[in-house]
């Protein structure tokens, strides 16, 4: 006989909400929120005066929490950004045993940091990696990272979220070490996160034409109007945005992998979930390098 999950979530997703963190729906046994995509949303129900994120969605509520979760075994989503925390996410290598997890190179930046490893709330994600939370500083609204702090380590702030303790997937289950408390992010963790996407354009490349100021400016700027795009125009100003920016990855001015983790976490920030940037950030970079030939090459 199958023991039935749903009060297992539902005490963990209650138990979420009672630390002050706005948890919304999963898809059983997978990491996707419920619900529809923005450009799917029929404006009807709670979405009649306009499309309602995820993040728009979460909740403390532990009546709305309890009528979610005695439908159906939902996974559990925490909010990071209304719930004022910031995750990092230490990845397991993927296809390559040999190669350093997240977790080894979050080690070797502490040491070079001369810094200890934070003691905080950790969960172990499906994947045998780990979820280090942490309360976000005062004042500071900090956005989605994408390999910021090494490779392996993602960070998620405003515009992100994470699977919380007592999900599931079919690659094993998230469990927290522990319920120890939150630690506040660390001074050194929080420079490091918020040192300006700019200068890491302009040390990207020993060639002064690789990492103009020109360009550098065109990345900041583009990352702001999609971080500032208003629900209904997201998907298009990405786009616009990955075609803008292709222009000088195919001149060479721009590095293609700091112009997709830049446009990821500005869309995240706007609200846009990883999966759907991804494919956006692609399909645009693809096509705009593609009609726009490169430097020594024909036009």
């Amino acid at each position: 006989m199958t023991l039935d999950p749903r009060p297992a979530l539902l005490a963990a997703a209650l138990d979420a909400a009672a630390r002050g963190w706005p948890v919304f729906p999963l898809r059983s046994r997978d990491k996707r929120p419920t619900g529809h995509a923005e450009h799917r949303c029929p404006r009807t129900g709670a979405c009649a005066t306009g499309h309602r994120t995820w993040e728009q969605r979460a909740t403390t509520d532990p009546a709305t929490i309890r009528e979610a979760w005695s439908l159906r075994p939902f996974n559990i989503g925490i909010a990071t950004g209304p719930a004022n925390l910031v995750v990092v996410d230490l990845d397991q290598p993927k296809g390559n045993a040999d190669a350093p997890n997240g977790a080894t190179t979050f080690l070797a930046l502490c040491e070079r940091a001369g810094q200890p490893v934070p003691r905080t709330y950790r969960v172990r994600t499906a994947s045998g990696g780990w979820h280090l939370y942490f309360t976000a500083p005062s004042g500071a609204r900090l956005a989605n990272t994408a390999g910021r702090l090494g490779p392996l380590i993602d960070t998620r702030a405003w515009g992100g979220y994470v699977v919380a303790a007592s999900s599931t997937t079919p690659r094993g289950a998230y469990q927290a070490a522990g319920p120890g408390p939150v630690a506040p992010l660390p001074a050194w963790l929080q420079a490091r996160l918020t040192r300006r996407q700019a200068s890491r354009v302009l040390k990207s490349g020993p060639a002064p034409d690789r990492a103009s100021r020109y360009a550098a400016a065109a990345l900041q700027a583009e990352s702001a109007a999609v971080a500032g795009a208003v629900e209904g125009r997201r998907n298009q100003t990405l786009l616009r945005a990955a075609r803008a920016l292709g222009r000088l990855v195919a001149s060479g001015d721009l590095p293609r992998p700091v112009v997709e983790e830049a446009l990821k976490g500005a869309g995240e920030a706007a609200g846009l979930t990883a999966a759907e940037c991804t494919p956006v950030i692609t399909s645009a970079l693809n096509w705009s390098i593609a009609h726009n030939p490169g430097r020594g090459q024909a036009a």
